[in-house]
């Protein structure tokens, strides 16, 4: 078995992968608000909304999370000629790593998801959409231009939501162009018809899937074994890798055993794209060399990161590399982030109605005074982020020698303290940039501060946080303990 610091070391491969990726593109729309009352016009919840998000989803949520990886991947999907198409197109464009080709069908709307969603719970889902086939000069020019960019590309993946694109036409030709530059297909699969993959190098279906395509139970392993059985022999796929929640994933590979991937024990949040980041990773893995088994585990990490956001979410490549590296902490989960990586927990925690304290330093050498305030900062608020100095900040703030310990053993010590949930690193002298992506409900310093002097403190009542000067413990600091130690 491939230990899981060889794996978090296989992502670094993944900056070589080139996918192109080909499917159903939509909007996700995400409408967040409160219920506190019942209509009087009729027996239904009044939803209030607060705020709303919108994001790429379909065939667009799994480019996100190939470019979220490090890859670089080419999207071709069919979109209306209508506002959304053009909102969807916008945000394609603003994704890093991803270059879109989308192409306009006057015949029929650009696919929208809404959800509405209080108290952590999805209240309704409003669809606008059309199943129907896309115009055949639409679907003509779409299986050309995958047939021009599939020599540039190690891999092509599949993501079929059933809205028209995917026709058992289009699949049978840009699959024979797949093998005939012997490029592997994944296939993220839609509807009991399997057959319509014939010659695809994998599927991905989840257990639902699985049961309708087969008609076979798949509750355990054995069951699940024996569908991705069926589905290999009279569907002509060479293998399957079926995701089962929070069970894992079962890989089969030709007539080999079964291979079965338990999941991490996590918090699950939202179960939305969960597939879509699985099929992604299988891709972004296989493009760059990494052997199915690998790719499988790679991808099995992967889709536990996602369930713990909001809404259609990715795992990044940081992210994974920290969730393969966190099984071995004593503390079971990693704390220590990127800014990027910390807001999509954040936004997390937010969802769920918890408040957001924040305090900085440069935390050299920790000591009771130290653990002092960040008790008095994490009894302030639910959840505390730490953003702490980097080697090149506190050099620059505290003169040569400067620090002691490096970013890391720092960071690393801060996360293995209860009172601190989440490290960020920053470079520069002050946390403003941080403070301001981060918006925290409590800001917290020590006292020797005076209000008008905490960095960041304007900024944050301007919103209507608030800043919290925590007492100091007397006869506690890094630079007399480095006094005392010179003497």
């Amino acid at each position: 078995m491939t230990e899981r610091s060889d794996l978090a070391a296989l992502v670094e491969s993944f900056a070589s992968a080139r996918v192109l990726c080909l499917g159903d593109v939509m909007l996700d729309r995400y409408v967040y608000g409160e219920v506190e009352r019942i209509s009087p016009e009729a027996p239904i919840p009044v939803f209030r909304i607060a705020r709303e998000t919108t994001m790429a989803g379909g065939a667009g949520n799994v480019a996100r999370n190939i470019a979220a990886l490090g890859a670089r991947t080419r999207l071709v999907g069919v979109a209306g000629n209508d506002p959304e198409g053009a909102e969807l197109r916008a945000l394609l464009a603003a994704e890093p790593g991803v270059a879109p080709a989308i192409l306009i069908d006057e015949g029929r709307p650009t696919t929208v998801k809404t959800r509405y969603v209080a108290a952590r719970q999805q209240m309704l889902r409003a669809d606008r959409e059309s199943s129907q086939p896309i115009a055949e000069r639409v679907r003509s020019a779409m299986v050309n231009l995958v047939r021009q960019e599939l020599a540039e590309y190690g891999v092509l993946v599949l993501s079929d939501y059933g809205k028209g694109v995917l026709s058992g036409e289009t699949l049978r030709g840009v699959i024979a162009t797949a093998r005939g530059y012997a490029r592997p297909v994944i296939v993220d699969p839609k509807g009991p018809d399997f057959t319509r993959y014939r010659g695809a190098s994998l599927v991905t279906p989840n257990r639902r899937e699985l049961a309708a395509a087969t008609g076979m139970p798949v509750d355990g392993d054995a069951a699940i074994l024996a569908a991705a059985r069926k589905v290999q022999d009279s569907c002509g796929i060479e293998n399957v890798l079926v995701t089962r929640g929070e069970s894992g994933v079962t890989l089969v590979l030709g007539r080999g055993e079964g291979l079965h991937i338990p999941a991490k024990p996590r918090a699950v949040f939202d179960l939305s794209g969960a597939g879509d980041t699985v099929a992604a990773t299988m891709a972004v893995a296989c493009a760059a060399g990494v052997p199915w088994a690998e790719a499988a585990r790679l991808a099995n990490a992967a889709g536990g990161i996602v369930v713990g956001k909001p809404g259609t979410a990715v795992a990044r490549g940081d992210e994974l590399v920290a969730a393969l590296h966190a099984q071995d902490l004593m503390t079971g989960e990693d704390k220590i982030a990127t800014l990027p990586s910390a807001l999509d927990r954040i936004a997390g925690w937010r969802e769920s109605g918890l408040k957001v304290g924040f305090t900085n330093g440069c935390f050299d050498l920790i000591h009771p005074g130290h653990v002092s305030l960040l008790a008095q900062a994490r009894a302030a608020c639910d959840r505390l982020v730490v953003g702490l100095n980097s080697d090149a900040s506190v050099g620059r703030l505290k003169g040569e020698g400067r620090p002691i310990q490096s970013e890391a053993a720092r960071a690393q010590v801060l996360a293995s303290l209860k009172a601190v949930d989440l490290v960020v690193i920053f470079g520069e002298e002050t946390p403003v940039r941080l403070i301001e992506a981060i918006r925290p409900d409590v800001l917290v310093k020590g006292a020797d501060y005076r209000r008008d002097q905490v960095v960041g403190g304007d900024i944050v009542e301007s919103y209507g946080g608030r800043v919290l000067l925590a007492e100091i413990l007397p006869g506690h600091s890094t630079t007399a303990t480095l006094a005392r130690l010179a003497r």
